[in-house]
Parts: C-alpha cells; sequence; structure tokens
C-alpha cells in the first residue's frame, strides 16, 4: 500500500465563491444549509458559521435515504438541541422537499412579525442554498422548481456561478458554487468526503481510502461486508478483509497477486452506488 497523503481541494473559483456568498448575503432571508446526511459533521464547511453569522438558517440533510434512518434521527435530534431546524430530504426521490418551504417559513417567523408591524404582508422568500460540491444541491433546486432550472452533475464542482432561481410562487433560490475548505485540519474528514464522493478521485489515495472505509464498516456496519461480498466471515484486519474481497472477486495479477488498485476502484464505487447498503459514516458524538 502506498504512503497516505493530505487532502486538499480548493480550486480558485472556490475561494470566489466565499466572496460571492458574502456579499449577497444582505439580500437573502434566511440560509438553507445543504449536508450529506451520511456525513453532516464532515460536510459541513466550518467558513459557513463565519460567513452567515445570525442569519436564520435550515439545516437539509440530503441524500436521507441512503443514509442510516436511526442515525439521520440522532442528528435532527441534536440540532433541535442547538435551536437549529433540520429536515431529513432527498432530493432524488422527492422525500420531504414539500416541507422545506415549511421549514423555511417557521425559521423566518419573527422577520415576518417584524414585517407586518410595518404593514408589509408578503411572505415571499429569499434564500440562499450553501452546500461543499457534489452534496446535490442543482438536483434539489431542479426538484424544488419542478424544471430543469440549473446545470446537475455526478462530478463535484459543476455550479461555478450564482443564480436567482424562482422554485414556488412566494420562494426564490440563489444557487452558489459548492465551496470546500482550504485544509482539512481532521483527515478523516477527507476520509469520510471521499467515501461520500465529495472529492475528485485524482487527488486521492484510493488505496488508503478503500482500507479507512473497510475499517469503518467493518467496526459499524459488519453484515454489509459479509452480505455483499459473500465472505463466510469478517478477518480481523481491513488489510485481510481486502484481500478476502480480491480472492472473491478474481481482483488478480499475474502469478496470483493481489491487484490492490483494482480492488479499491471496485470498492469504492460499491460503496458510492450503495451497494454495500445504506450507511451513515458518523454519528453526533
Amino acid at each position: 500500500m502506498s504512503e497516505g497523503k493530505v487532502i486538499q481541494w480548493f480550486p480558485g473559483h472556490m475561494a470566489k465563491a466565499k466572496r460571492e456568498i458574502t456579499e449577497s448575503l444582505a439580500k437573502v432571508d434566511v440560509i438553507f444549509e445543504l449536508y450529506d446526511a451520511r456525513i453532516p459533521f464532515s460536510s459541513k464547511n466550518p467558513m459557513v458559521d463565519e460567513i452567515v453569522k445570525n442569519k436564520p438558517r435550515v439545516v437539509l440533510l440530503n441524500k436521507a435515504k441512503i443514509a442510516d434512518p436511526k442515525v439521520t434521527k440522532q442528528w435532527i435530534d441534536y440540532y433541535a438541541k442547538k435551536g437549529i431546524l433540520a429536515l431529513d430530504i432527498d432530493s432524488i426521490t422527492g422525500y420531504n422537499i414539500n416541507k422545506i418551504t415549511q421549514y423555511a417559513k417557521m425559521a423566518l417567523k419573527d422577520l415576518f412579525l417584524k414585517r407586518e408591524k410595518r404593514g408589509i404582508m408578503s411572505k415571499t422568500i429569499k434564500a440562499m442554498i450553501i452546500g461543499i460540491p457534489n452534496v446535490g444541491k442543482s438536483t434539489l433546486i431542479n426538484k424544488l422548481a419542478n424544471r430543469k432550472a440549473t446545470q446537475v452533475g455526478d462530478k463535484p464542482g459543476v455550479t461555478k456561478s450564482q443564480n436567482w432561481i424562482k422554485v414556488t410562487d412566494d420562494m426564490f433560490l440563489l444557487d452558489t458554487p459548492g465551496i470546500l475548505w482550504p485544509k482539512f485540519e481532521d483527515q478523516m474528514v477527507g476520509v469520510k468526503l471521499a467515501m461520500a464522493g465529495s472529492i475528485k478521485d485524482d487527488i486521492l489515495n484510493l488505496e488508503e481510502i478503500t482500507l479507512k472505509s473497510i475499517n469503518y464498516i467493518k467496526d459499524n456496519y459488519p453484515s454489509n461486508l459479509i452480505e455483499r461480498y459473500k465472505l463466510e466471515k469478517l478477518s480481523d484486519t481491513e488489510e485481510e478483509i481486502l484481500d478476502d474481497i480480491c480472492k472473491k472477486r478474481g481482483c488478480l495479477l499475474k502469478g496470483g497477486e493481489y491487484d490492490y488498485s483494482r480492488a479499491s476502484v471496485m470498492f469504492m464505487n460499491d460503496l458510492r452506488n450503495t451497494r454495500i447498503g445504506c450507511m451513515s459514516y458518523e454519528k453526533p458524538e
């Protein structure tokens, strides 16, 4: 196995996006923070708190249908204790999408009361949606608007600029490019983002990510590995489990050596396409 390397990804347009988001805050009423339900902590950009400050916000836990529902419930309770509205959604299936406007109105209750006192009866909502690359922003906006309102891609970093989009009669959304932070202080954050497919593979040590992914699943969802790869039992270490997967899947080089490179690509594809099952990669601790 090759040596690990520090995972970083901060293209120039992301630094520009941070400036644009900061400048656009005055134009919006509420922030939708879009996280990956499997990794709410790791898919939260720590710069967001610094940028949005006291602006009303709603946390949207996207991809909930491929996360562990018990763990997602723990996350919603965790945010509730912090006084933050959180809603589990799935932009692919449409799960809970119809509740987003309702949650925005709940977050803006005080603002609407202030407006009414000044004689402004409009309940139009201007929202900004913020999230890291590949968390599902474009798919969510298209689902809300019930049309192809923005470009969608399966590679991180498709949205490069800001756009106002009318999603309902009483809500406008400001789409923003996905922004990651310059450097991950905790390298496990980078690993979890890689597990969820939020970082481009060409900056990753895929074999190392595969081993760390196997280690996490071994400790938290062992039966998923056994069922997917038809293993009789789980070996003690992640290296031995990867060897077993190589044997089961015929990932072998000439001379019978294990083809870790091929096995890693196959495993990460299985993981990201939920063939190993619906799992969450972190809990609110």
